[in-house]
C-alpha cells in the first residue's frame, strides 16, 4: 500500500512501523466512536434498569462530554511534555478501565462517575491523535491518512447502532461498556511498542493557571448550552442558568486569553492563531460543526415525530450521512495532498449546503429513500470538506506545535456540535411552549434552514483564505 512506502528524507516512522502506530491509533478511535455511538441509544433502557428519570440518565451522557471538553487543551499541552506514547498509553488505560467500571455500575451515581473517568481517558487520547498521525506519516501523506481516518469513523457511525441496538436487546446495557476491554488492551499493546515519545526540548513548567482558566472556560460553554438547550422545555427552566454559565465562561475566557499572553510557556500558544490559514481553517471547523450539530439533533425528531418512523428505522435513516463521508473523505484527503486543501474543502461545504438545503425541503411525507438521497449528498459533502480543512489545519502549525493544533482542531468540533444542539433545544422549546399547530415540524424546518446558513458562513470563512492566498 502506498501509505507505507518509503522515500529519502521522509519524516515520521519507517513503513511497517508506521502501519502497527496507524492501527493502534485507529483501534482506539474506533473504541471512541463506537463508545459514544451506542450509549445514547442505551439512555432509556438505563433509565429503566437502574431505576432513575430520563432526565438524570442524560448524564450518563453529558458527564462524558463535559469531562472530555474540559480537558483537551491541558492534554494537548501535557503532550509536549510527555511524549505521545506516554499520555496515548495512560489514556487507553484510563478510558478501559472506567469502561469496566462502566459495565459494572449498579448505581447511577458510579455510572456517572466511570463516566467521568472514561471522558478523562477518552480527552488524552482523542486531542492528540490527528498530531500522532501527523508524527508518524510524511506531509506527502497527511491528507490521505486523514481521510482513511474519516473513512473509519464514518463506517464505524453507521454500524454502531446496529451493533449497539443487537447487544441492547440480547445481552443488555453493560455490555457496550465492556466491548470496550479487548480493544483496549489491543490498542495499548500496539501504541506502547509503535508510537514515538518524543518530547519538546525545553518545553519549561506547566501552565497550571491556564489550565485552571481553560477547564473551566470550556466546562461553563458546556454547561451553558446544556442549561440554555432546556429553558423552557421543562416546568420552572429559565434562562437564569446559562447567563450565568455563560458569565462564567466568559470571564475565565478573557483570564485564559491574558494568561496565556503573559505566561513564559502558555498552555496553548496563541502564535498558532497568528497564521490566518490556521485561524480561517479553525473558524470554518467550527461553524460546520455547528451545522452538523444542529442536523444530527433535528432530524430525529423530524423521522420519528413527524414521519412516524420508529426509532430504528431512523437510525437506519442516518446511515446515508456516513456512506457519504466513506465514499468521499479518502478521495478528498488524497487530493489535498496535490492541490489546494482550502479549495477542495470550499466546494465540499459548496455541496454540504446543497445537501442540507434538500433536507429542509423535504415533503411530508417523505419516502425513505428520498430521505437517504438527500442525507447522502450532505455525507458526501461533508467528507469532502472535513479531511482537506483538518490538514490545513494540521499542515499550517509547526511540528513541534501540531499536538496544540490537534487540541484547537478537537475543541472545535466538540464546542460546534455542543453549541449546535443547544440552538435546537432553544428553537423546539420556543415552538413548543407557542402552541402553534405542527410546531415541532416547523421548528425542525427552522433548525435546518439555520443549518444551511451556519455553512454559508464556513463557506465564507473559507473563501477568505483562498482570497488571503492570493494576496500572498
Amino acid at each position: 500500500m502506498e501509505l507505507f512506502t518509503d522515500k529519502t528524507g521522509d519524516e515520521g516512522l519507517p513503513g511497517r512501523e508506521r502501519c502497527l502506530a496507524m492501527l493502534a491509533v485507529m483501534t482506539c478511535t474506533t473504541m471512541a466512536v463506537f463508545d459514544g455511538a451506542m450509549v445514547n441509544i442505551a439512555l432509556p433502557q438505563i433509565a429503566e434498569v437502574l431505576h432513575v428519570a430520563a432526565g438524570d440518565a442524560v448524564w450518563v451522557a453529558n458527564g462524558y462530554l463535559l469531562t472530555t471538553a474540559m480537558t483537551l487543551a491541558i492534554f494537548s499541552s501535557l503532550a509536549v511534555r510527555t511524549g505521545f506514547r506516554s499520555l496515548f498509553s495512560v489514556g487507553v488505560i484510563l478510558f478501559t478501565l472506567a469502561s469496566l467500571g462502566c459495565a459494572l455500575s449498579s448505581s447511577l451515581e458510579m455510572l456517572v462517575t466511570m463516566r467521568l473517568l472514561q471522558g478523562l481517558g477518552g480527552a488524552a487520547t482523542l486531542s492528540i491523535a490527528p498530531a500522532i498521525l501527523r508524527s508518524i506519516f510524511p506531509n506527502r501523506f497527511l491528507g490521505r491518512i486523514l481521510g482513511v481516518n474519516a473513512l473509519l469513523i464514518a463506517t464505524n457511525t453507521a454500524i454502531a447502532p446496529v451493533i449497539g441496538g443487537a447487544l441492547l436487546s440480547a445481552l443488555g446495557w453493560p455490555w457496550l461498556f465492556a466491548i470496550n476491554i479487548p480493544l483496549g488492551m489491543v490498542a495499548l499493546i500496539m501504541a506502547l511498542r509503535t508510537l514515538p515519545d518524543k518530547r519538546t526540548v525545553n518545553a519549561g513548567p506547566f501552565d497550571y493557571a491556564g489550565a485552571i482558566w481553560s477547564a473551566t472556560m470550556l466546562g461553563a460553554v458546556i454547561m451553558a448550552s446544556n442549561a440554555f438547550s432546556h429553558a423552557g422545555s421543562e416546568s420552572g427552566q429559565t434562562l437564569f442558568p446559562a447567563g450565568a454559565y455563560g458569565l462564567i465562561a466568559l470571564t475565565a475566557g478573557l483570564l485564559f486569553v491574558r494568561r496565556q499572553q503573559r505566561a513564559p510557556h502558555p498552555l496553548l500558544p496563541l502564535t498558532l492563531f497568528a497564521s490566518t490559514r490556521f485561524s480561517l481553517a479553525a473558524l470554518t471547523s467550527l461553524a460546520s460543526f455547528v451545522s452538523q450539530g444542529m442536523t444530527f439533533v433535528a432530524l430525529p425528531f423530524l423521522f420519528q415525530s413527524v414521519y412516524g418512523y420508529s426509532a430504528f428505522t431512523s437510525a437506519l435513516l442516518f446511515t446515508a450521512w456516513p456512506v457519504g463521508i466513506i465514499l468521499s473523505a479518502p478521495q478528498a484527503g488524497r487530493l489535498a495532498d496535490r492541490h489546494s486543501p482550502a479549495l477542495i474543502s470550499t466546494v465540499g461545504l459548496g455541496l454540504f449546503t446543497v445537501g442540507l438545503l434538500l433536507l429542509a425541503l423535504l415533503p411530508d411525507p417523505a419516502q425513505w429513500w428520498d430521505i437517504s438521497l438527500r442525507a447522502l449528498v450532505c455525507g458526501l459533502g461533508f467528507g469532502a470538506f472535513q479531511c482537506p480543512n483538518n490538514r490545513e489545519m494540521l499542515a499550517s502549525a509547526s511540528r513541534e506545535h501540531s499536538s496544540y493544533a490537534s487540541g484547537v482542531l478537537a475543541i472545535m468540533r466538540t464546542f460546534g456540535q455542543c453549541l449546535g444542539a443547544a440552538l435546537v433545544g432553544v428553537i423546539l422549546s420556543l415552538y413548543a411552549s407557542s402552541g402553534l399547530h405542527d410546531g415541532q415540524e416547523h421548528a425542525v424546518r427552522l433548525t435546518l434552514w439555520l443549518a444551511a446558513a451556519a455553512t454559508l458562513l464556513s463557506i465564507v470563512f473559507s473563501l477568505c483564505r483562498l482570497a488571503s492566498a492570493k494576496q500572498k
